[in-house]
């Protein structure tokens, strides 16, 4: 569930950041994707991370 929320956040930051910046629509999706993987990533380790930890 971590891994999810954090894909959606990190699509959304991708988007605002690249509508910051005055990209077109294929530049707010690239940003979008992007910054979505990497908290995707790093929402995978914390996942890890809690489910080790409370084990």
């Amino acid at each position: 569930m971590i891994v999810l929320i954090a894909a959606l956040i990190g699509a959304i930051l991708g988007w605002q950041r690249a509508a910051r910046l005055g990209g077109n629509r294929k530049d707010r999706l690239q940003y979008a994707i992007v910054f979505a993987l990497m908290l995707a990533v790093a929402g995978l380790f914390v996942t890890i991370f809690v489910h080790r930890a409370a084990a």
